[in-house]
C-alpha cells in the first residue's frame, strides 16, 4: 500500500517525484528492442532534475532513438542548469550527437519557449503527444487516472511510474482486465526513493537530505504501468498448494475462495479465487483470467464472516481442464 507520502502528495498536490535512475535503469533494460527508430517524449519532467531525460539522451544512439521530447511545467528555467524560479514553460528536443563525442552537449539540445504553462493536458503538449510513439515518465500521482485517459485516447505506447493502488481505480481495472495495462517488470515489492522540491516537507521516516542539499523520501507501494511486452510476464506463476475446505475459506457473497497470498492459490482449484492486488505482480495473461473485482453478487465489498479483506480481484485458473460456468 502506499504510504503517508502518497496521501500527503495527494492532498496537497504536491506530487512532483523525481525517479531515480538506478530504478529507471532496471526497468528499461527489459525494454530495449521497443524503442529502435521511434520517437520518446517525456511530457511531465524537468529537465534540470529529470533521470527520464538523462537516460534516454545519454542512451540516444544505443537504444536507436529517432528523437527524444521533453516539456515541463511552467515554474522550470530556460537554462538546463538552472534553479525552479522562473514563469516559462518550456520544450525541448535532441536527435542525437552532433559533434562526435556522444555526449549530449547543451547546444545539441533545442529548447524552445512555450506559449502556454507546458501541462500535459494543454493543446501544446497534446500536439507533441501526438508526434511521440512511446512515453515515459512519473506523471503526478494525483492526475493518474486523467493521465492514462489520454495515452489511451491517442493510442500511445507507454511506460509510466504510479501508485500500486491506481488498478483499484475502475478505469485502470478495466484496462488490465482487458490486457491493454500491466504491471512493469522490476518492481515487485519494497519502497522506493524519489528526489522532490526543495519546498516539500521532510515528515517521515526514510526523508533525507543529501550533500548538495537535495531532498528525498521514500514512498511504498509504486510500480510500473506498461502496455509494453516483456518476456517475463509469460512465465507461469509455479503453484504447489492443495485446495482444503478449511484453508480457503469462501466470501459471504460470492462463490470464490479467499487467498491473502499469492504463493497460496491453491494448484488444483477450479473455481473463482479471490487473490490480492499484488496477485498482479506474477500475473500471466495465459494463465489465469481476471473476472472481476472487489465486489460481490450483491454489488457490495466480498465480505468472509462479515468482514471485507483489502481489495480482491476474482480470477480463474485457466489452464485447468474444467473451468466454472460463466456468470
Amino acid at each position: 500500500m502506499a504510504n503517508k507520502n502518497l496521501h500527503q502528495a495527494k492532498d496537497s498536490k504536491k506530487d512532483e517525484f523525481y525517479t531515480q535512475l538506478a530504478d529507471i535503469e532496471r526497468e528499461l533494460k527489459h525494454y530495449k528492442d521497443h524503442f529502435k527508430g521511434k520517437v520518446v517524449y517525456c511530457n511531465c519532467d524537468d529537465p534540470r532534475v529529470s533521470k527520464f531525460f538523462h537516460y534516454f539522451s545519454y542512451g540516444f544512439e544505443d537504444l536507436g532513438l529517432k528523437k527524444l521530447m521533453a516539456t515541463c511545467y511552467k515554474s522550470q528555467q530556460m537554462d538546463l542548469f538552472s534553479q525552479n524560479n522562473a514563469e516559462q514553460a518550456i520544450y525541448l528536443e535532441y536527435e542525437g550527437d552532433k559533434n562526435g563525442n556522444f555526449i549530449p552537449d547543451a547546444e545539441e539540445i533545442g529548447i524552445k519557449p512555450l506559449k502556454g504553462d507546458g501541462d500535459f493536458r494543454s493543446e501544446e503538449s497534446i500536439a507533441l503527444l501526438k508526434q511521440a510513439d512511446i512515453v515515459v515518465t512519473n506523471p503526478p500521482f494525483s492526475l493518474f487516472r486523467e493521465y492514462v485517459a489520454q495515452l489511451i485516447e491517442h493510442d500511445k505506447k507507454f511506460l509510466i511510474i504510479g501508485s500500486m493502488n491506481a488498478i483499484t481505480y475502475k478505469e485502470i481495472f478495466r484496462l488490465v482486465k482487458e490486457d491493454k495495462l500491466w504491471f512493469g517488470a522490476s518492481i515487485k515489492s519494497g519502497d522506493r526513493e524519489f528526489g522532490v522540491p526543495n519546498d516539500y516537507p521532510l515528515n517521515a521516516v526514510g526523508s533525507r537530505i543529501d550533500e548538495s542539499g537535495n531532498k528525498f523520501i521514500r514512498v511504498k507501494g509504486v510500480r510500473w504501468f506498461t502496455n509494453l511486452d516483456y518476456d517475463e510476464r509469460h512465465e507461469d506463476l509455479v503453484l504447489y498448494k492443495k485446495y482444503t475446505p478449511e484453508e480457503y475459506p469462501k466470501y459471504d457473497n460470492f462463490d470464490a475462495i479467499n487467498v491473502d497470498k499469492t504463493k497460496d492459490i491453491p494448484a488444483d482449484y477450479e473455481g473463482y479465487i479471490g487473490v490480492p492486488i499484488t496477485f498482479m505482480d506474477k500475473y500471466n495473461p495465459a494463465q489465469f483470467e481476471i473476472v472481476k473485482f472487489r465486489k460481490g453478487d450483491d454489488d457490495k465489498d466480498l465480505c468472509i464472516n462479515g468482514k471485507p479483506p483489502y481489495f480482491r480481484i476474482i480470477v480463474k485458473n485457466k489452464k485447468l481442464l474444467t473451468h466454472p460456468k460463466e456468470e
